[in-house]
Formats: structure tokens, sequence, C-alpha cells
């Protein structure tokens, strides 16, 4: 349920409501030009119950020249446990570098090793290699902190005789709600991310267009001044459209540690 928020200060030039307006548009335009799951009577779907770990630090290079205040960086890494949470199915690691363009956007590069294994591999494991490019935006508002995500990535496998690569863009749209009845530091956490294949890559089985949709509801907590908890649930739909395999409904126990330095 990352990422982690990009700061507070002054008022963006675009102002605060038109670039959440914005974000919410361009994901709803996202959904409507590219489609979304065919009904669930269309097409056979696979169900599984997994469990997803995930750790994710970011921090600022100020502590080695103040100058270097803009600069970001982060690292994430993730397990994530399919088949009934009984088998170890895919992992990432995630180093990205960013830059900071004032109190609520940041602009980043980053890249992606992702080890794979059944069930997201259809037969052979294999690896996944991804550069990529993304624009983060957050904000405060009266009902909580809210969070755009725009990244676009592409996507390399090692899987034998093919030079295919994917391309994908994925929005994120993410709100934390504080919930101090509950609580001090305790937030509602609701987000939702679509991924949409921009071209064809036969060997892989990607298909242009709907690639998948990432619906979460979940809690955090602040430990610390620096660390936060998240544990929630994930509804992951995966679209197999034109491919042998069928659509796949992933149900996961999502929890995440957010280090924020």
């Amino acid at each position: 349920m990352q990422p982690s928020l990009v700061g507070r200060g002054s008022r963006v030039p675009l102002g605060r409501i038109g670039i959440l307006r914005t974000a919410v548009f361009a994901t709803l335009l996202t959904a409507h030009l590219w489609g979304g799951p065919e009904p669930v009577e269309a097409r056979e779907i696979e169900e599984d119950f997994q469990t997803w770990g995930v750790a994710f630090a970011t921090g600022s290079f100020a502590g080695i020249d103040p100058r270097w205040n803009r600069f970001r960086y982060s690292m994430e890494a993730q397990g994530r446990f399919g088949n009934d949470s009984s088998r170890f199915s895919q992992g990432i690691i995630r180093p990205a570098l960013g830059y900071a363009l004032n109190e609520r956007n940041s602009v980043w590069l980053g890249g992606d090793w992702v080890p794979t294994s059944r069930p997201f591999a259809l037969k052979d494991d294999f690896n996944e290699y991804r550069s990529w490019q993304q624009w983060l935006w957050s904000d405060e508002f009266s009902f909580g902190t809210f969070v755009s995500r725009s990244r676009f990535e592409q996507r390399f496998f090692d899987i034998p005789d093919t030079e295919d690569v994917g391309y994908r863009y994925r929005q994120l749209l993410k709100v934390s709600i504080p919930l101090p009845c509950i609580a001090p530091g305790v937030n509602l956490i609701l987000a939702d991310e679509i991924f949409v294949n921009l071209a064809h890559a036969d060997a892989t089985s990607i298909r242009e267009g709907f690639d998948q949709n990432r619906a979460i509801v979940g809690f955090s907590y602040r430990v610390s001044r620096t660390t936060v908890v998240e544990i929630g649930y994930m509804n992951q739909y995966l679209s197999r459209k034109d491919t042998p395999r069928p659509d796949q409904m992933q149900h996961i126990l999502l929890t995440t540690i957010l280090f924020d330095y």
C-alpha cells in the first residue's frame, strides 16, 4: 500500500483541488479508453488466496549535502506467496532515485528485478526486469491525505527464444483518512490502481489493453516519526483475454512497513 508521501507546504501552481480532479479524471479516462474486466460470467476465473509482504524506505540526500535536499531515494522489497499462500511465487527488488519539484510533486526513475514462479508463471520460472518513470503527487485535505502515482514501465523477460518488451502504464490513487476515534496515528486506507498494457508481447501472453486492477482497503498505524505499518485486503483482478489462461482473481493479505527518513 505504498508509496510514502512526498511532503507538505506551499500551494502547487495548478491548485490543490485542480490537481486532485486531474488525477481522478486521468484514472477514469484510462479505464474508459482501455476498458476494464469483462463481466464475471463472460470468462472462467481462477481464484487464489495470497500473502504479500512489503518493506519500503524513502529519504533525501540532505544528510550528505544540504544542497541535495531535493534529491530523493527509495528502496522496496516484496515477497509474494501464492497457491493459498503455500509457496513463494514472486519477489521484487525496486531501487529508485527521485527529484522533488516542490513540496507536493516529485519525479522518479527506477528499476525492478522480479523473480517469478507459479502461479504467476504459466510454466517454468523466469525473471522479469523493468525500468520505469513516474510522477508522484500528494497533498492534505480536510478528509485526509491524497496520493496520485502515475508510472510508465518497460518490461524485459529472460524467457528463452524471445526478445519481447512489454510497455505498461499504471495509475494509483490512494487516500488516507485519520481515525482519531479509534486511536491517535490510526488511518483508514483506500486505494485503487489500474494497469494498462500499451503493446502486445506474445511470448509472455501480454495483450494490449486492460491488464489488471488492484483495489485495497486497510488500516495504517504510525509506530514512530519515521515508521508506519499498513495492513489490509487487496483484491487483484488480472485479465487474460486472448491467452490460454483464464482470468485470475487474487484475494491478498497485504502487509507493508514504510520507513521515511
